[in-house]
């Protein structure tokens, strides 16, 4: 019975996730990304991963294709994740926003609030066990500090998002180490601690009822995005510096995306 539960709750965790990626596909809370992206990138991988990466934005390459990490910081990422016996298809990628600002500009404080709904969502649904920050806008976002990168890469915690206690762990973005060679072995001393991080598991979880002020439920800004439910998911994206690092990897097909 207790496999049984278990795989039905899986179930309806994904058919959730389904609905959150319909929303984020017709969402206009920003007008101007709304009116300029191509389309939404809302996240890629397993849908019951243990391990989360959450990056910046959209680059121009991940604003065309949907996917997240298609250029040479996604390659050093794949190596990086190859190096302690993982692939991308075991951990889900997403992004501090799902869409590409102007320019691969920085996002802008309104727009991160626009987004976090999202991702505290997508925590929520997939339910990791650790985060891995890549860079500075995710890692100060999500621990809601401002000390950057640099004094806190490969330092975990443990803190609650949404209604979600997680391990979370800053690294430097896969793209800092394509401009600063120097950061690769940085980088990969901090991936090598990863399995000993999720071989610990989940943390202790807050107890229903316990949070104070839940994330609240995100609502379709367009009836046609019901729609949405059946076409094959979007996928998200890395943060702005490498969108300079961008090449042309063919797009996968939506059914090696492995979302759901």
């Amino acid at each position: 019975m207790a496999a049984t539960d278990s795989a039905a709750t899986a179930t309806a965790r994904r058919e959730a996730l389904k609905q959150v990626l319909a929303q984020a596909r017709a969402c206009t809370r920003c007008p101007e990304l709304a009116a300029t992206r191509n389309t939404v990138v809302f996240g890629s991988g397993n849908a019951d991963a243990e391990l989360m990466f959450v990056g910046e934005a959209p680059g121009a390459t991940e604003d065309e294709r949907g996917v997240p990490f298609v250029g040479r910081a996604g390659k050093l990422l794949d190596q990086l994740l190859g190096e302690i016996d993982l692939t991308r298809e075991a951990v889900f990628v997403a992004n501090v926003l799902q869409c590409r600002p102007p320019g691969n500009r920085d996002p802008l404080p309104i727009e991160i609030d626009n987004c976090h709904e999202y991702l505290l969502r997508k925590v929520e649904l997939i339910e990791p066990t650790v985060i891995c920050t890549l860079g500075n806008f995710s890692t100060k976002l999500l621990r809601g500090d401002p000390t950057g990168i640099t004094r806190l890469h490969g330092q975990p915690e443990v803190l609650t998002l949404g209604s979600r206690a997680v391990r979370l762990y800053p690294i430097f973005h896969p793209a800092a180490a394509l401009y600063t060679p120097r950061m690769l072995e940085t980088l990969r001393e901090d991936f090598a601690r990863l399995p000993e991080l999720l071989a610990l598991g989940a943390p202790p979880q807050p107890p229903p009822g316990a949070l104070d002020d839940p994330p609240p439920a995100l609502e379709l800004d367009d009836p046609a995005a019901a729609a949405a439910l059946e076409i094959a998911p979007e996928v998200e994206d890395s943060p702005s510096p490498a969108s300079a690092a961008e090449d042309d990897a063919p797009a996968p097909a939506p059914d090696q995306l492995g979302l759901f």
